[in-house]
């Protein structure tokens, strides 16, 4: 006999899957909801920071006053000055009536010229006696310095001087000296010399300029 199965079992098995289904189903759809709502909430948080940052910066900005401008530079008008008018003294001091003296006759004014210096004369000006009693004559004279001992000073001193028409020794200069202190030495020797005598030229006496150079050295 062949057995027959009924509609009432065959429903039986598919009841489990089918609830299983729409148990998974209801919770999609729970969780699917919940995550919704999470995401609106963070948009409107969002949202909301933002509205509010604005708000802040708009309000900072708003605090920041605008400095006035500067006031506008007004030219200084220039200083009058006031000219000052000298009056002129207009009082006029009395002219006395000063009669001059007579002019004195002071007859026809001297000229002085100063004659010529003759640097090569016909015949030398020359010490008397010659070179040999001109050199005894500074040796017996001369005073070397006490500074020029104690800072072992030596040398010659070069003098040059115009031996006046009359024999005396003027213009003395040092062309080229050793020390101050011998330098001083050499001139004091020239002034305290003897007459000279004078130089020629065409046969009478000329003022001629000659140069001596004076020798010190320490024994």
């Amino acid at each position: 006999m062949e057995l027959k199965k009924s509609d009432q079992a065959n429903i039986d098995k598919l009841r489990v899957p089918i609830t299983l289904m729409g148990l998974l189903f209801v919770g999609s759809i729970v969780l699917a909801s919940f995550s919704y709502q999470e995401g609106i909430e963070r948009e409107a948080n969002s949202g909301v920071e933002e509205n509010s940052a604005d708000i802040e910066f708009m309000q900072e900005t708003q605090d920041i006053e605008t400095p006035p401008p500067p006031p506008p530079v007004v030219d200084a008008p220039p200083p009058v000055t006031e000219e000052i008018i000298e009056e002129e003294n207009t009082e006029e001091e009395p002219v006395a009536a000063v009669t001059p003296p007579p002019p004195v006759d002071m007859g026809e004014e001297e000229v002085v010229v100063e004659s010529e210096i003759i640097d090569f004369p016909d015949v030398e000006a020359s010490f008397p006696g010659g070179a040999a009693a001109m050199q005894k004559w500074i040796g017996e004279n001369v005073q070397y310095p006490q500074t020029s001992i104690e800072m072992n000073e030596q040398g010659r001193v070069y003098l040059s001087f115009v031996v006046e028409k009359d024999g005396k020794i003027s213009n003395i200069k040092i062309e080229r000296g050793v020390s101050s202190d011998l330098d001083k030495e050499a001139k004091r020797l020239l002034r305290k010399m003897p007459k000279w005598l004078a130089g020629e030229s065409s046969g009478r006496r000329v003022r001629t300029r000659c140069r001596l150079p004076i020798n010190f050295t320490l024994n």
